[in-house]
């Protein structure tokens, strides 16, 4: 292959870059105005507002395992794609209908679509490129630009017009930047149509059971799922056991993969459950940007430039701000690192994750004695967002790379289904941790009587409380990490 070759991508990863940042707009645009919405237009206050966006946040992250089975073994990626868009700008039209009950089923209708169109087009970028390609790390270089890029736009353009003229038109725009997508996917089809075919095209139409082609039973499965995952958000302590149960079968089914493989294997098994474990930790906490961190924007932090006052859920932007600033030097430094020799083990990555994560909570520390009338400087989430988002870079990237270094081939998606369910129990341990945070009546009915003294107290203890306990975390795993990395037998 010639230089110029190697700095020419196929035309396909264009499409799908493209294609997955509307996506990325459409979900995170929603995410972010979603706890707002919980506890301020419909007056749910924060306990219940926070176990409901924990709960859709843990299930999002669930469904992706299934999505990728049904693509592998029916649909193909293509289609699989195609229908998870298509869902998830419905659900998005349905919530904007304004009701507490459509809410629920416009999140539910969400959840399916993202399950089946998340983990398919990444897929689909792997596979426009030959085994061995120089290119391919570079493709997904540039597909998470487009990942990062759909999360900035969603959470200053989205984010702000929600701000500006309601939650409600935050999600229609949504729902528009996720038809933006799926139209670009659909135009851009013969780019990728040789990587995205079904398994069996010739019998995916062809009815088999009665009636029933595959393809029409698939359709009919996802909308048999909406009611239950309705029901889940409904009864978010049931999802918790949900998860509890997912989480105990997928921990045996490894567990059960390594004794039969021997000692060397049951090692590695034993040490990536481990840091599946302080996975949970960093994401639980990681994951108040949307709920606990967005309502601290709107009660106790300034927000003036000027004379404009940034939205509250607008704050969160500083995430993907930060990955598009960073990633690239990230990536940079870990070559070079391993060039020379000095590059760091994978538990002692997740360490010193874990530590800069806690380090953020701590900025309230130095913030909250320089508060005018109880709001913090906006730089305190500047601060505290930055040290999360490099916290995220020696964590996430090494933890999905070290998926498909310490399982066998043939367990790799079961493996990577495990990892994602991790972020789902973070996810919905989040939503717990969040409660910490709030007052009994937050933000509904009993809005008025928080105090912005009582708040800001409140928030101060907590998250100088949680950056505490996460720097102890983070050291105690860097202090262990020769032993964890002892499981892995050399892999690094």
């Amino acid at each position: 292959m010639n230089a110029n070759a190697e700095l020419t991508h196929p035309r396909g990863l264009w499409i799908l870059f493209a294609s997955e940042m509307w996506e990325r707009f459409c979900y995170y645009g929603m995410r972010a105005l979603l706890l707002l919405y919980l506890v301020k237009s419909l007056k749910m206050g924060d306990e219940k507002g926070f176990a409901v966006y924990g709960a859709y946040t843990a299930l999002v992250y669930v469904m992706p395992v299934l999505g990728g089975r049904i693509a592998d073994q029916i649909l193909g990626s293509r289609l699989a794609v195609l229908l998870g868009g298509i869902l998830m700008a419905i659900g998005e039209f349905v919530i904007v209908e304004g009701s507490e009950m459509l809410l629920f089923w416009g999140m539910a209708i969400i959840i399916v679509g993202n399950g089946l169109f998340k983990p398919n087009i990444s897929t689909m970028v792997g596979k426009l490129y030959a085994d061995g390609d120089v290119r391919r790390d570079s493709g997904f270089t540039i597909f998470y630009i487009g990942i990062n890029l759909g999360a900035l736009l969603a959470t200053t353009v989205c984010a702000e017009v929600g701000h500006m003229y309601g939650a409600r038109a935050g999600f229609a725009l949504a729902g528009v930047g996720m038809l933006l997508g799926v139209l670009i996917f659909q135009l851009g089809g013969r780019h990728y149509s040789h990587v995205s075919a079904p398994p069996s095209p010739e019998t995916l139409h062809t009815p088999k059971w009665g009636p029933l082609s595959p393809f029409s039973l698939v359709v009919l499965g996802c909308l048999a799922l909406v009611p239950v995952l309705y029901f889940l958000l409904r009864n978010t302590n049931i999802a918790g056991y949900v998860l509890l149960a997912v989480a105990v079968y997928v921990l045996g089914s490894l567990i059960a993969r390594g004794v039969k493989d021997g000692r060397v294997q049951l090692d590695k098994m034993i040490g990536f459950i481990i840091l599946m474990l302080f996975n949970v930790v960093f994401w639980a906490c990681f994951e108040q940007a949307g709920s606990s961190l967005t309502l601290f924007a709107d009660r106790n932090v300034n927000r003036m430039i000027g004379g404009w006052e940034m939205g509250a859920a607008t704050t969160q932007f500083f995430n993907p701000a930060y990955i598009l600033l960073f990633g690239s030097l990230f990536s940079i430094m870990w070559v070079r690192l391993q060039q020379t020799g000095r590059d760091f083990s994978i538990p002692m990555k997740f360490g010193l994750g874990i530590l800069q994560l806690g380090l953020g909570y701590l900025v309230i520390l130095l913030a909250a004695p320089l508060a005018v009338e109880y709001q913090v400087p906006l730089w305190t989430l500047a601060l505290l967002y930055m040290l999360h988002t490099t916290g995220e870079l020696f964590l996430s990237p090494i933890g999905l790379s070290m998926v498909t270094k310490l399982v066998p081939k043939d367990m790799t998606a079961t493996a990577m289904g495990a990892w994602f369910l991790s972020i789902a129990g973070a996810n919905y341990a989040a939503g717990m941790l969040a409660k910490f945070t709030g007052a009994e009546h937050g933000g509904g009915e009993g809005a008025s009587s928080i105090d912005a003294s009582t708040s800001l107290a409140t928030y101060v203890d907590v998250y100088s409380t949680m950056g505490l306990v996460t720097v102890g975390i983070g050291l105690f795993l860097v202090v262990v990490s020769p032993l964890v990395n002892k499981l892995f037998h050399g892999i690094r």
